[in-house]
């Protein structure tokens, strides 16, 4: 009988709407074939939202019960809304908003979220508190969670951990601010974390035991087009303000990671001891969002979950396919080639 234990891994998983989906896909894959032990979750916006279904779902029944929780919550999600937000387009290669859901977004350019919403109603709060025990999980979680929002007046980043976990941190986490109003946790104002890290890496380095890293990507690394018209050129801005803090990040990690591994080995400190022992891996899926419109990060659509959701699985059974040998050996990404 093999008595050794699953090799241990942890994830960070981006933000990035109804793209998420892509990550509940990988996720399944993980899960049903990866034979992974997970250490800790690193999660902002979208991110935190698997992050947390996929620690419940583990607490209650495993592998199995995380993917059914992944599952429940996306369902939920598409179906709190009392119709579709977006459309396929004629090819089906992309989605398009209703007319109704782009003129809301015109208004954001003018009213603020109060009016535009005074009641402060987000279905998601709905979804969280129904299935997600958080009371629980703060007590018994079976991962270190680190949940990313940012401190709206000083630009900080804020971690949820495991003892701090509530529905309003998550939702502090995916709170973009043209449509949600801030959300308030201890008298302080806090935002989508992927203003302050999309998203955070150090803590699975710095708090986990788990020496290897898997990166799960959404934001695209290249882009094939420079964007020509106004709104082309104000989503591409946006997207480099939410991944510019990553990005520094992992160029960092990479700088240091690559002087260490070049430095004599009785000269290497414990913080070079561990950059070199730590192994960083990526699925990421430019392939698949550069061939998608911003505007589909807001496609609540089960339809469109599902075609995410199975494009993500492919990426992460590739990924398995591939690297799932690598885990606990080596890196399977290049940070040098990826973030120089």
């Amino acid at each position: 009988m093999n008595w050794r234990r699953p090799p241990a891994i942890n994830l960070a998983l981006q933000g990035g709407g109804a793209h998420g989906a892509f990550t509940w896909g990988v996720l399944d894959a993980l899960l049903e074939k990866g034979g992974l032990r997970l250490d800790g979750i690193s999660g902002t916006s979208a991110g935190a939202m698997n992050a947390v279904l996929l620690a419940q779902g583990l607490m209650d029944g495993g592998p199995e019960g995380a993917r059914s929780a992944l599952r429940g919550f996306w369902s939920a999600v598409a179906a709190a809304l009392p119709f579709e937000l977006a459309t396929p387009t004629a090819d089906g290669t992309d989605m398009r908003l209703a007319p109704a859901m782009q003129m809301m977004l015109q208004w954001t350019h003018y009213f603020s979220p109060e009016q535009l919403n005074p009641f402060d109603l987000n279905p998601l709060r709905k979804i969280l508190s129904a299935q997600v025990d958080f009371e629980r999980l703060r007590a018994h979680c079976p991962v270190k969670l680190f949940v990313a929002a940012t401190h709206v007046n000083t630009g900080k980043l804020r971690l949820f951990r495991n003892p701090e976990l509530t529905p309003e941190a998550v939702l502090a986490s995916a709170c973009l601010p043209t449509l949600h109003r801030s959300v308030v946790i201890d008298g302080e104002p806090y935002w989508d974390g992927g203003y302050a890290a999309n998203p955070a890496v150090f803590p699975l380095f710095q708090e986990c035991s788990a020496r290897d890293i898997l990166l799960v990507m959404l934001a695209p690394l290249h882009h094939d087009q420079t964007p020509q018209s106004a709104a082309e050129i104000k989503n591409r801005v946006m997207e480099l303000g939410f991944n510019a803090t990553f990005l520094r990040e992992m160029r960092m990690f990479a700088q240091l990671r690559e002087r260490a591994v070049h430095s004599a080995w009785w000269r290497r400190g414990e913080l070079d001891r561990r950059l070199v022992g730590t192994h960083f891996h990526v699925v990421e899926a430019s392939d698949v969002m550069r061939a998608l419109s911003s505007e589909s990060k807001a496609a609540a659509s089960m339809r469109f979950f599902e075609r995410l959701f199975g494009q993500g699985r492919e990426h992460g059974l590739a990924w398995l396919s591939a690297h799932r040998a690598d885990i606990g050996q080596r890196s399977s990404a290049d940070l040098g080639a990826l973030f120089y």
